[in-house]
């Protein structure tokens, strides 16, 4: 007999065996972060057997306030007494009215207009519509991605997507589809130096792109983050974006930039490709963008919007809850300046991790931009690479997070063999709690030496 709702109970093991009864293999995270949630509030999760953690997941970015922020819980109340419907698919409502001028604003520029389009409730469909809006505005099929580059799980998205362990077994994704290296300033996809490796980058990608010799049909769009997320917190280079935007911009290919995981101030911007000063055909917004509930949007350049009624729905496209949630969110970041603070924030936070660098060897490089960062798991013990860099350590990697976790701190890892940990707390996170996640960051690599 299985316990009913009713009955809690205040073991993390028992719900932990429970939702493996209950739940397919396909679950993860409970995988790295065994244990129930209680409660939450701002950086803090409580278990169901009391104890605290510094969150810094945050829901993959989703909770840019971390949890239960008072704006957030007041709209949704707000929300609740003003019977506005739950949701309405595409006909707007003064919510939604207010909601879209607020992201059109952000967008729109002295030379670009762009339109905006509600998808489906995740990411992964708002690039799904990006890419098959791309083929319908050129004529053409083919899409440029990356390796290390993470998109979603559904077909198209998948199909864009790096990461191969996913698409094992599953035949026909989207083509044609070519992947490029995407630069890595610790690790050269040609084995170079990190001063040669930007301009090395730069140029195969417009030789690939040009050479009549490729052997690769024009495509219909290139679709890229600038800071890889899933692949490893892997910063695009300025001046390779800039380039990138040159190239396709000659040829007549749509850009596409994922800010799935970037946008709204995570990396002291609003939008991490304002970094390079360079204008995206279409951009890819999901998870802050809902404050903390489903919803993503794809910001479209005026010209190429060719849509014809109907052609890219989804019942969960006017998720007022998400709008109201979203909308709070987003003006608090705007009224309290906070891509500023996180600028601010991060870049102190940035140097911390760097201190702790130069005192273990384990860590091989700390990127990342604003509250966006990774650090690099290495094993110094091994000959280094051609490119300057040591062999990674997954082992050592899921050893410290795990250790993190036993501290109380909740991380994620990320890149090839998860070997990057990843740091992504709520934007709004104080400095007396960051020094909190050093100090349990420390002891987790002081049990890993």
């Amino acid at each position: 007999m299985y316990m009913s709702v009713l009955d809690k109970q205040t073991d993390n093991d028992c719900y932990l065996q429970r939702q493996a009864t209950f739940e397919s293999n396909v679950r993860s995270y409970p995988r790295k972060l065994p244990f129930a949630i209680e409660s939450a509030q701002g950086a803090w999760i409580t278990d169901v057997e009391g104890k605290q953690y510094i969150d810094c997941l945050s829901g993959a970015g989703t909770l840019a306030l971390g949890h239960n922020h008072p704006v957030v819980t007041d709209s949704i109340k707000a929300l609740l007494d003003s019977k506005l419907p739950m949701h309405t698919l595409d006909i707007t409502t003064p919510l939604k009215d207010k909601f879209s001028e607020f992201i059109y604003t952000l967008l729109v520029t002295d030379s670009d207009e762009y339109r905006l389009q509600f998808c489906g409730p995740t990411g992964a469909d708002a690039v799904e519509a990006a890419l098959k809006l791309a083929k319908q505005v050129t004529g053409r099929s083919g899409i440029i991605s990356f390796s290390g580059g993470y998109h979603g799980m559904t077909h198209g998205a998948l199909a864009v997507t790096g990461n191969l362990a996913p698409k094992q077994g599953i035949d026909g994704l989207m083509s044609p589809v070519q992947f490029l290296p995407y630069p890595n300033t610790y690790r050269c996809a040609f084995g170079l130096s990190s001063e040669q490796s930007i301009s090395a980058h730069m140029t195969y990608f417009e030789h690939f792109l040009k050479d009549v010799e490729s052997g690769v049909v024009k495509p219909a769009a290139v679709i890229l983050e600038v800071i890889q997320g899933e692949g490893g917190v892997n910063p695009a280079p300025i001046e390779w974006l800039k380039q990138v935007r040159k190239v396709t911009r000659e040829l007549d290919i749509l850009l596409i930039i994922d800010e799935v995981q970037t946008g709204f101030c995570r990396t002291g911007r609003w939008f991490a490709y304002q970094y390079a000063d360079i204008d995206p055909d279409m951009i890819v917004m999901s998870k802050a963008i809902g404050g903390g509930l489903p919803l993503a949007v794809l910001g479209i350049k005026k010209q190429y919007d060719a849509w014809q009624a109907g052609n890219h729905s989804g019942t969960f496209r006017g998720n007022q809850l998400a709008m109201a949630t979203g909308l709070a969110t987003l003006e608090y970041l705007k009224d309290n300046d906070m891509a500023a603070y996180v600028a601010d924030i991060g870049g102190w936070f940035m140097a911390e991790l760097q201190a702790l660098q130069s005192r273990y060897p384990c860590i091989g490089q700390v990127r990342g931009r604003g509250l966006m960062l990774g650090v690099e798991i290495i094993n110094p013990d091994l000959p280094k690479h051609s490119d300057g860099s040591y062999p990674a350590d997954s082992a050592a990697a899921a050893s410290i997070q795990q250790a993190c976790f036993k501290y109380g701190l909740v991380i994620e890892k990320g890149g090839r063999g998860g070997t990057v940990l990843r740091f992504l707390p709520p934007l709004n996170i104080t400095k007396a709690e960051l020094h909190q996640v050093l100090d349990k960051l420390e002891r987790a690599l002081q049990d890993n030496e």
